[in-house]
């Protein structure tokens, strides 16, 4: 017999706004039996049908309602979402590398699907998901007939859902190294070891938006990965650091800037905070500055320190930036809120005795759209700020 939900009462209002997951806290009680990942049913406390989603007895998310009619899970309804979300990209996005399925924000909970060209990646972040992975790998074929789909699977939150860290090839053949082109440039992508699938895709437009700001510059790219926004910077300054803790990624960096003929990268390993001080304390400057750390806290609980830390790095950069340059700051936790982080960067402000301004804001592209309704789901804030 199949799970039956039933929430606490009032625990229902969040997520009939649109919010897709029931924590085990708010049930109230569970009746059926079935196997653990397959599909349950959750209703309000009064017996009203609220939707239903895949069950994990192991999770602190207990479900995660995708389905909110009588319809069921079967192999149509992965087809036409994910062709749903695809379709909605290609109206937006002329290159062939971005975010196909988003997660929540396209009905699908703890799935990701990123395509690189021929070639797509998945993330199966639920037990649920993860259970049905050769189906989704048959939808995917079937919609795209790509080259070869590849599964990443090292993420930590696989643990929280009880599942392996494993990652490996669905189907086809997937090469160590994917050519795709971003914003007019070429990039290596490694889809089986670098960060989360391979690249950030969702600071795309945000790349692309810098490079205005990097015109003639001498610019410091600080956790530049594997050089999204050095290249971007390299098509419009004069000289460009680029500045991460990992040798692997600098190697990715300097084959980028080879692959687009930039003579203008210089690479450089070693830890960002200290470096930061070591350019300060040997009175260096740049036109412009550009920080996009990893996410500094990733629970509520890490939120005083992860500001502390984001203030701290803002400050010594904004003592770099020549007047009138540039700094391009970016936070990538939803824990670190847009007003928190706004807040965090004026008290920088403050401190560094520099008059800041504002030119822009934004968000993570828009091949990774967020709910109103589910605040985690709208993580990146960048920050285009001009330093006097």
């Amino acid at each position: 017999m199949p799970y039956k939900i039933y929430l606490k009462k009032n625990e229902e209002k969040r997520i009939l706004g649109g919010h897709s997951w029931v924590y085990a806290n708010e049930v109230a009680k569970i009746e059926g039996k079935d196997e653990n990942g397959s599909l349950a049913a959750v209703y309000a406390n009064d017996g009203r049908f609220i939707g239903k989603g895949y069950i994990n007895h192991l999770s602190k998310i207990l479900v995660r309602i995708f389905i909110r009619s009588d319809e069921e899970d079967g192999k149509e309804l992965y087809l036409r979402r994910i062709a749903e979300a695809d379709a909605a990209r290609r109206k937006l996005i002329a290159d062939t590398c971005y975010r196909m399925v988003f997660a929540e924000a396209d009905d699908l909970p703890a799935l990701i699907c990123d395509r690189y060209g021929d070639y797509l990646v998945l993330e199966c972040l639920s037990l649920g998901v993860d259970k049905r992975k050769q189906m989704i790998a048959e939808c995917l074929t079937e919609l795209f007939s790509p080259k070869g789909i590849y599964m990443r699977g090292d993420v930590a939150v696989r643990k929280k859902e009880g599942l392996p860290l494993e990652s490996k090839v669905l189907y086809g053949e997937v090469p160590d190294q994917i050519i795709v082109e971003e914003n007019g440039l070429k990039l290596a992508v490694d889809v089986k070891n670098g960060q989360k699938t391979g690249y950030f895709l969702d600071q795309k437009e945000n790349r692309f938006a810098a490079r205005r700001y990097c015109k003639g510059a001498r610019v410091l790219d600080c956790f530049c990965n594997s050089g999204g926004f050095s290249l971007n910077a390299a098509a419009e300054a004069k000289e460009v650091i680029a500045l991460d803790i990992s040798e692997t990624a600098l190697k990715n960096v300097r084959e980028n800037a080879a692959l687009n003929g930039f003579t203008n990268i210089r690479t450089e390993c070693g830890d960002a905070f200290e470096a930061l001080r070591r350019y300060r304390e040997q009175k260096e400057s740049f036109g412009c500055v550009i920080l996009d750390p990893p996410a500094f806290c990733k629970s509520a609980a890490e939120v005083k320190d992860a500001a502390r830390g984001y203030r701290d790095v803002n400050l010594t950069a904004m003592k770099l930036v020549e007047r009138g340059g540039y700094l391009i700051t970016c936070s990538c936790s939803h824990y670190m809120t847009m007003p928190l982080f706004e807040k965090t960067l004026a008290d920088a402000a403050l401190a560094s005795g520099r008059r800041v301004k504002c030119l822009e804001v934004r968000v993570q592209a828009p091949d990774h759209p967020s709910l109103l309704t589910a605040e985690e789901t709208n993580y990146l804030k960048a920050f285009y700020l001009q330093i006097f």
